[in-house]
């Protein structure tokens, strides 16, 4: 395999102070690096930045640029706010609902946790309208194996079709029961 995992994944952010404190507080993220230029290196254009670098743990980053001098942030309406999102794992589902609390005292909307069957999640948004996920693993042995083997013969039918493949249903089976 070419790619030796992910360096760092950027999203744009209204106020680089505010999305530290946030991150920090909520996620416990630090900050590792700041760069800022009055021109992007890789096309040379005028657009100053501040570009930063958080810690999301076990070498991964998360990077924002605060763009002062471009148009207010938007986001594609063609596609539904929760698809776009960003999910980082954590210890375990203890963990996820002690987060969960935490949020909820800072005052913030959490969705969830939500049954995926191999992990449970829950969902908020940062101050600048992303989407995060925290995602705690449940998956028993064989779960990501059969998916795996799943996986070909569903694309090929979604391929054919453009309708839902219930090979896999089982995974939300106990989500869609509840009450």
């Amino acid at each position: 395999m070419l790619t030796q995992g992910i360096h760092h994944v950027a999203y744009r952010c209204r106020d680089v102070q505010e999305t530290i404190r946030f991150y920090k507080e909520t996620l416990d993220m630090d900050l590792l690096l700041a760069i800022s230029e009055d021109r992007v290196p890789s096309t040379k254009e005028a657009n100053p930045y501040m570009h930063i670098f958080l810690d999301a743990g076990r070498g991964n980053v998360l990077a924002f640029f605060e763009l002062p001098e471009s148009p207010p942030q938007g986001r594609d309406e063609n596609t539904p706010a929760w698809v776009q999102h960003l999910a980082f794992q954590v210890e375990d589902v203890a963990t996820l609902e002690r987060t969960k609390a935490k949020l909820v005292a800072l005052g913030i909307d959490v969705v969830g946790p939500t049954n995926h069957e191999i992990f449970q999640s829950i969902y908020l948004h940062d101050p600048n309208g992303h989407r995060i996920e925290l995602a705690a693993n449940t998956v028993k042995p064989g779960q990501l194996e059969r998916l795996r083997e799943l996986a070909p013969a569903m694309i090929e039918e979604w391929s054919r079709t453009r309708r839902t493949v219930k090979h896999a249903a089982w995974l939300h089976e106990q989500e869609f029961a509840a009450p």
